[in-house]
């Protein structure tokens, strides 16, 4: 089986790392408000391409995260009135009956932020230490790309000769390209 390799822009032999299992990660909702048919595209992709892996023989495991603490989760359920697990839970539940309505098969795990902040906190404090990532002057922590030779490569995106610039705005919309 051939797969596109976006890092060396080649079709490839797909060769996974364990003889006849495929361990899949994606990344879910963030769940602030119901999702909608622009969201649902890429859960149906996943779902036919770990289905045709199933069919290949392969062994698939499938884990796909739920963002249910956010800026927009934060901010929908003080607007709303509600607690922030109250919301989180009801677009959830919402998301997995639409995929259940697609017959789109569930993941097999599906970890939720609020359930590992502590490791992202380890994480970020680890990055912190060793110089990958820094404080900015409005608390937030970012990451410094120029540690990260590779930053750019799957885009064949070149920082250097970039222009570049913090946004202090936390959320911003996708059509406003910073």
């Amino acid at each position: 089986m051939l797969i596109y390799n976006t890092l060396s822009r080649k079709k490839e032999e797909f060769a996974p790392l364990r003889e006849g299992e495929v361990k899949i990660y994606t990344c879910g909702p963030t769940v602030y408000d119901f999702a909608h048919i622009g969201n649902f595209r890429a859960y149906v992709f996943q779902d036919v391409f770990k289905r045709y892996l199933k069919y290949r023989g392969f062994n698939v495991t499938h884990v796909m995260n739920i963002t249910d603490v956010d800026d927009k989760t934060i901010r929908n359920s003080k607007r709303g009135g509600v607690t922030l697990g109250e919301l989180t839970k009801h677009y959830e539940s919402a998301f997995f009956e639409d995929l259940e309505a697609l017959n789109i098969e569930k993941p097999d795990i599906t970890p939720r932020a609020t359930e590992h902040i502590a490791d992202m906190v380890h994480v970020i404090e680890g990055l912190i230490e060793k110089g990958f990532a820094y404080r900015g002057s409005d608390g937030s922590i970012y990451f410094d790309l120029s540690k990260f030779k590779q930053y750019g490569a799957l885009a064949k995106i070149r920082p250097k000769g970039q222009k570049s610039a913090r946004i202090k705005k936390d959320e911003y919309e996708k059509d406003e390209a910073r």
